[in-house]
Order: structure tokens, then C-alpha cells, then sequence
């Protein structure tokens, strides 16, 4: 087995950090504090950091490929646009009607076709509140709800060729990944069957990313390690991480071989150094799959 290398971003810590992506137009890494509604960028080549800080809490993110970012926030789905004064400016693009108060976006990304996918969730999770939805959003619009019955949706992954869909429900009384077949011609996803009973594993499932070989790589939230499993559902890999919390990995850099891991404060651990860090971590022998901009 071989050993990753890990290290963490100096000076950076999330309350909630969360959707990393690497940015290869800039050579940049970008992640949210969702809490914070701060939008974080840090330049691969020197490691400077900056945020920008906008009106309502930025769950998601993902790159524009007429610039600027996409993102899933509070009221709906989002044009941002990151101002030199530390600002954002936010366009709404489009709002599902289910979207009511104590809800947000969550976890979103673009599929290989460059839609941009995000789900619903009820904030307070000690509700447990089945009400999260699953949305589609590109030139046609915004889609009806694709999958319906989520509590704390995340997870969302496709295969490199684009024809496998995995989607999670990271909530304690869930804990499971799917694997869906998706048309890339119509981009719906169909034939839902479960891909990892996460019950057997240490964390909950949370953000997810895929590399080159179609392995599917899971931050275990609440069981400070990151999970990679085969496209048949077997782990086949595990990484300890110094944070109990990890939300998402992503894979970036230059050759797509380090991943950009997130986190979260735990509750009566906030004085702990590496509280709510931002890691990178270089797993060794894999590769990412670089992602496709939105409307790209």
C-alpha cells in the first residue's frame, strides 16, 4: 500500500469547509465556508489565499466556462462573480419552489456534459426531514426534481466516462452511496441501486470525487479518513486524516494527484489546531479526472 503525504493549508480554517474543485485555466484551488458565506481561492504555484465573502451562505461552487463561478446558495442557484473589493456579485439563475425557510443548496457539481447538479436539505439535521430534492440545471433550465426523499444529500460523483452517477445521503440515519446509469445524452440518471452500505465503515458519507481508473474517493465524516472504492463497490483503500470531520475531497494540481480535502469544526473541538483545516494530500499511484467547466 502506499503512503500518502499529508499537509495542511497554513492560516486557513472553515467552520464548514466544503466543495473544493481545481481550477486549471488559473492554476487555483477554490472551497466554501459555508457558514462564513466566504468563497476561497488559493494559488497552487506560491499557495496564497484570499476569500471573498458574500450576502447568503454559498453551499457549492463550480467554474463558469464564460468565467466567474456557479454556485448553489441559500435561495437557488447562482452567476457569481468575485470582485477585487472581497465581494460577490450573484445573479440568481434559477430557485426550485420547494426551496423554503431553514433550507439551502448542499453538495453540487458539473457532470462530464458541463451541467451543473445540486440537491436540497432541511439545515437542522436533528429533523431529519426526508424533503431534499435532486435538481439538474443547464440551457433548458432548471429540471424537475430527479430524485426526491433525501435528507442531507452529497456525494455527487460521475464515472470518467460519464455513464455512472453516485449520489449519497450523508445523514446519520442514511449513510449509503448509489450508483445510478445516466444517459449523457439526456443527462437523467436511472436503475438506482445501492452502491456502499456506509454503516459498515467507520463516518458517514459526505463529499466524493472520481479518478482516472473510476475509483470513488469519500471523505468519512465523522471518522477522520477518506475511503476509495472500486466501481464494483469494494474498498480497496484507506487514508487516516488529522481531522475528525472531512467533507470532500477533490483532485487537482498540475498532474491531478493531490486532493484538496476539507472540513468541519466538530462541536466542543474548536480550540483543536487543525480544526476545520483545509489538507492536502497526496495519495500516490492515482490520478483525478478534470472537470468540466459549466455550460463547457
Amino acid at each position: 500500500m502506499l503512503d500518502a503525504i499529508i499537509d495542511n493549508v497554513p492560516g486557513v480554517r472553515c467552520a464548514v469547509g466544503e466543495s473544493p474543485f481545481w481550477h486549471a485555466g488559473e492554476q487555483a484551488w477554490y472551497w466554501v465556508d459555508i457558514p462564513a458565506r466566504r468563497i476561497w481561492r488559493m494559488i497552487h504555484a506560491t499557495g496564497s489565499t484570499r476569500y471573498w465573502t458574500a450576502a447568503e451562505m454559498v453551499a457549492c461552487i463550480a467554474p463558469r466556462a464564460d468565467g466567474g463561478l456557479i454556485a448553489g446558495m441559500e435561495t437557488g442557484l447562482f452567476a457569481v462573480d468575485l470582485l477585487d473589493d472581497g465581494t460577490v456579485r450573484a445573479e440568481r439563475l434559477a430557485a426550485p419552489s420547494g426551496l423554503g425557510p431553514g433550507m439551502r443548496f448542499n453538495d453540487g457539481r458539473t457532470d462530464r456534459q458541463g451541467r451543473f447538479w445540486s440537491g436540497t436539505m432541511f439545515m437542522d439535521m436533528a429533523a431529519a426531514k426526508a424533503v431534499g430534492q435532486l435538481f439538474r440545471y443547464d440551457a433548458r433550465g432548471l429540471s424537475a426534481p430527479l430524485v426526491e426523499g433525501l435528507v442531507t444529500q452529497n456525494g455527487l460523483a460521475w464515472s470518467p466516462d460519464g455513464r455512472t452517477m453516485y449520489l449519497s445521503d450523508s445523514h446519520p440515519t442514511r449513510r449509503c452511496v448509489w450508483a445510478f446509469d445516466y444517459d449523457i445524452d439526456a443527462g437523467v440518471p436511472h436503475d438506482r441501486r445501492l452502491f456502499v452500505d456506509m454503516a459498515a465503515y467507520a463516518g458517514r458519507p459526505d463529499g466524493a470525487a472520481m479518478d482516472s481508473d473510476g475509483g470513488y474517493w469519500v471523505a468519512g465524516n465523522d471518522g477522520g479518513s477518506l475511503l476509495r472504492f472500486t466501481p464494483a463497490g469494494k474498498l480497496d483503500r484507506e487514508l487516516q486524516v488529522p481531522v475528525p470531520k472531512p467533507s470532500m475531497p477533490c483532485f487537482g494540481g498540475p498532474e491531478l494527484d493531490t486532493l484538496l480535502v476539507t472540513s468541519i469544526v466538530q462541536a466542543g473541538r474548536e480550540e483543536e489546531e487543525l480544526a476545520g483545516a483545509v489538507l492536502l494530500v497526496r495519495p500516490g499511484g492515482v490520478r483525478g479526472v478534470a472537470e468540466v467547466p459549466f455550460g463547457g
